[in-house]
C-alpha cells in the first residue's frame, strides 16, 4: 500500500468508470485502472467495479482486484464470478440490490445470503432506505453472526430529490449500522468531499468526507443528532480537523464508495491537506 495515503483513507474510492452512463469500454477501463494502481495514490483505491452484464468469456482483467456489480439476476451472479476468476481477476466483493423502494427486502437478502454461503466472497446487499430497512439490517447482522461475509450498501442519491436522504435520515442509518456492528458501503450522489447543492439540479449531495467523519463520530458513541450535524456540515474546517488526528487509524464503519473518475476525490483530499506527498 502506498505510504502516501494514510490508513483512514485506504481503499476508500472504488473505480466506477464502467458503471452507467459511462461510455468507457472494458479494455480502456482495465488499462486505466492498472495505470492508477502503479501510481503514488494506489493506497486510496478499492477495486474496479464491473457490471455483471459486461462480463464475457474474453474479458482480460489480468490480476486486477475487481468487484462485481450485480445488474443481472442474483442466480446469474455465480456464473459471472467464475468467469472473472477464470480470467485471472481477483474478485474482492459482489454487490447487488435486494429490492426496489417499497418492496420487502427479505427475499432478496435470502438470495444473497445463499450466495455468500456458496462463494468465498464478501457480498454487499443494497438495501433501499425505505420500509423494512431495520429488519433487513437485523437479518444482515444475524448472517454475520453466523460467520457469513454479508454487509449492507445504501444509495444516497439519484435522479429524484426523494432519493437523497436528509442528514438525520442518513445519521439514523449510520447509527443503526454501528449498533449492529455492520460496515456499510454507499453509492450514488457522493460527487465531492463536502456536502453541497448541485446548481443544475438543485439536489443537495452528501459529501464523502462528511460520511467518513460521521463514521468516526458514530464509532466514538455519537448519537443520531451529533452524527446528523456532521453530515449536514458544509464548511470543510471541522471535518478536516476531525479527520486530521485520525489519519493513522483505520476508517470505522464506512467501507467506501465508487467514483467515475478516481482522481477527482483524490484531488479534493489533497487540496484539503488530508493526503499529500511525503506523508509519514
Amino acid at each position: 500500500m502506498s505510504t502516501l495515503v494514510p490508513p483512514l483513507f485506504a481503499g476508500l474510492v472504488d473505480d466506477a468508470s464502467l458503471l452507467p452512463p459511462s461510455p468507457t469500454g472494458v479494455a480502456e477501463a482495465v488499462a486505466k485502472h492498472d495505470e492508477h494502481r502503479a501510481g503514488w495514490f494506489a493506497g486510496l483505491l478499492g477495486p474496479l467495479l464491473l457490471p455483471a452484464s459486461l462480463i464475457g468469456a474474453d474479458l482480460n482483467a489480468g490480476d486486477l482486484p475487481v468487484a462485481l456489480v450485480g445488474d443481472v439476476s442474483v442466480s446469474a451472479v455465480p456464473v459471472a464470478v467464475e468467469k472473472l476468476r477464470a480470467a485471472g481477476a481477483r474478485v474482492r466483493h459482489v454487490e447487488a440490490a435486494v429490492a426496489r423502494r417499497g418492496e420487502d427486502p427479505q427475499p432478496g437478502l435470502a438470495a444473497l445470503r445463499a450466495l455468500a454461503e456458496r462463494q468465498d466472497l464478501l457480498v454487499y446487499a443494497e438495501i433501499p432506505l425505505s420500509w423494512g430497512l431495520l429488519a433487513a439490517l437485523d437479518t444482515v447482522a444475524e448472517a454475520r453472526a453466523a460467520g457469513l461475509r454479508l454487509a449492507p450498501k445504501f444509495r444516497v442519491g439519484g435522479l429524484a430529490a426523494e432519493l437523497f436522504p436528509t442528514p438525520v435520515e442518513l445519521a439514523a442509518v449510520v447509527c443503526a449500522c454501528r449498533d449492529r456492528e455492520l460496515p456499510f458501503r454507499l453509492a450514488a450522489g457522493l460527487r465531492h468531499a463536502i456536502r453541497h447543492t448541485d446548481p443544475e439540479t438543485g439536489f443537495t449531495h452528501h459529501g464523502f468526507l462528511n460520511v467518513v467523519t460521521a463514521g468516526i463520530s458514530a464509532h466514538d458513541g455519537g448519537e443520531v443528532a451529533e452524527v446528523a450535524e456532521v453530515l449536514a456540515a458544509t464548511h470543510p474546517v471541522p471535518l478536516v480537523e476531525a479527520c486530521r488526528g485520525r489519519r493513522q487509524e483505520e476508517r470505522p464503519l464506512f467501507t467506501g464508495f465508487g467514483a467515475v473518475n478516481v482522481v477527482e476525490p483524490l484531488t479534493e483530499l489533497v487540496r484539503l491537506g488530508l493526503i499529500y506527498g511525503g506523508y509519514e
